[in-house]
């Protein structure tokens, strides 16, 4: 590796591009609104401010927009299930630092160990919203069997 991860992120930070929160809230196809609530949830870090006193976002802000969205949306999250599933993210993220910043073997497993923890508490949380998706998608296809049956018996009825 030529350059170290801070020079990396050195190199981001100068070229980094802000968006308005008409923009994001464009891009995310949300309202301005929403992203305040975020904000105020504890869902986003507060937004940096323009000397104007505008909200400015930057790419990492709208991808995590998007992905509170993704959460919402596909998994059926609440706010507050969000909160905590975001806040395992950024959780893990510091375990990433810190196995990627250690030299000390033991102290990269004790990381890699608490990744995982945190990764099964996801996954349980996941697993959880499943099996209710699943359980309603059972009932609803005993709805159709019944509506099935009852369809056969007037059919044969009307006979």
């Amino acid at each position: 590796m030529t350059h170290s991860d801070d020079d990396e992120e050195d190199q981001n930070t100068t070229t980094q591009n802000y968006y308005s929160i008409e923009q994001v809230a464009t891009r995310a196809q949300l309202t301005k609104r929403t992203l305040r609530y975020y904000e105020e949830m504890g869902l986003l870090p507060q937004a940096e401010r323009t000397e104007g006193n505008y909200r400015r976002y930057t790419e990492e802000d709208l991808q995590r927009i998007i992905y509170i969205k993704s959460l919402r949306e596909l998994m059926g999250l609440s706010l507050g299930e969000i909160r905590k599933f975001l806040q395992a993210e950024d959780e893990r993220e510091q375990e990433r630092t810190a196995f990627r910043q250690g030299a000390d073997i033991q102290q990269k497993l004790v990381h890699l160990d608490r990744s995982d923890e945190i990764i099964r508490e996801q996954l349980t949380l996941i697993e959880q919203k499943m099996n209710g998706l699943k359980s309603m998608q059972q009932q609803l296809f005993e709805r159709m069997e019944k509506h099935a049956l009852k369809r056969q018996a007037l059919q044969e009825r009307d006979f």
